[in-house]
């Protein structure tokens, strides 16, 4: 395990999220913004619902995964240094139901997402038992990379979005371009020559069949499957949007083009519509999990829950 010094472990504590990637059934590196807390051992919890349970499914599948602590927002640190960890994660089965031994986790996030507080109350409760219903996956740290902060990188406007009509306009026949061309930055996903996950913020250039990217912003990738994330959140862990763009990397001289295949975007405009399609998708995914592996909807411990949520617990 690669040991974190203090330094760089208070660096890393101060992000809010950072992109997680694991490896699909296809070897396509799948990335998503998520919350990572290390442990006491030095290794890093991360937790995902059964309704997003990808992730679960492909750490037991294969346990070799990414994190990039790139986005400062929220943190109060815009100079942190981006870090990039590489290792292998292992997820059990069990279904948590409660905080159980990631109470500091669950702490944190209700202090830094204040807004989560009611999601723990009635009559939220009935509509978000999904998302209390997890699994954890542990990050065993292999590589630890530190990198230069992400305003010294990309040039990034207020939550990571550029200005309405700054830029080209993208073509209408590429997959995602409309979602790049709005993002100073993305992060890309792709493998090494092990076929291991690789990440880098990186700030693609829309081209004819895809998004153009140096071929010095990620050292070691090889051509085959790969991503590209835009997300934002911010101060406070709201107003959130993701999309994900799968496709080939191909290699073109001193440029990578990602030849995009297919974009898909489980957080929208964060509107009232959209907030009720993504519970309800939530709820129908969580329930199908269970169902096809025989499993009666567990029984969320809101009391523990409720108890960590206090102003007076987290504050």
């Amino acid at each position: 395990m690669h040991p974190i010094d203090a330094a760089l472990g208070t660096a890393i504590d101060a992000y809010r999220t950072c992109e997680f990637t694991t490896l699909g059934s296809g070897g396509t590196p799948l990335t998503w913004p998520t919350a990572a807390s290390r442990n006491p051992d030095g290794t890093f919890l991360i937790t995902t619902s059964l309704a997003f349970a990808q992730k679960a499914l492909n750490v037991r599948r294969d346990g070799r995964v990414a994190l990039l602590f790139s986005d400062p927002t929220g943190s109060g640190a815009p100079e942190a240094p981006q870090v990039f960890v590489s290792g292998t994660a292992h997820c059990p089965e069990e279904i948590h139901t409660g905080p159980d031994e990631a109470v500091e986790y669950w702490r944190t996030m209700f202090r830094r997402q204040p807004h989560s507080r009611a999601f723990v109350r009635r009559p939220a409760r009935w509509f978000m038992d999904w998302y209390y219903l997890r699994f954890f996956i542990t990050v065993t740290p292999d590589h630890v990379e530190v990198r230069p902060p992400l305003a010294h990188a990309v040039d990034t406007g207020p939550h990571g979005d550029r200005s309405a009509g700054a830029g080209p306009a993208a073509p209408a026949d590429i997959p995602g371009a409309d979602l790049v061309a709005r993002y100073p930055s993305a992060v890309l996903g792709a493998r090494d020559a092990s076929r291991a996950p690789l990440l880098a913020r990186v700030r693609p250039r829309v081209t004819a069949d895809g998004f153009g990217i140096p071929a010095t912003a990620l050292e070691g990738a090889v051509p085959g499957r790969a991503s590209l994330l835009v997300h934002r959140h911010d101060e406070l862990l709201n107003g959130m949007h993701n999309a994900l763009i799968r496709g080939e990397l191909v290699s073109r001289g001193d440029e990578w083009t990602l030849v995009p295949e297919r974009v898909v975007e489980p957080a929208g405009s964060g509107g009232p519509r959209d907030a009720f399609r993504t519970l309800s998708t939530a709820r129908r995914s969580t329930s199908r999990y269970l169902h096809a592996r025989g499993l009666a909807r567990p029984r969320v411990r809101w009391d523990l829950f409720q108890a960590l949520a206090q102003p007076d617990s987290t504050d």
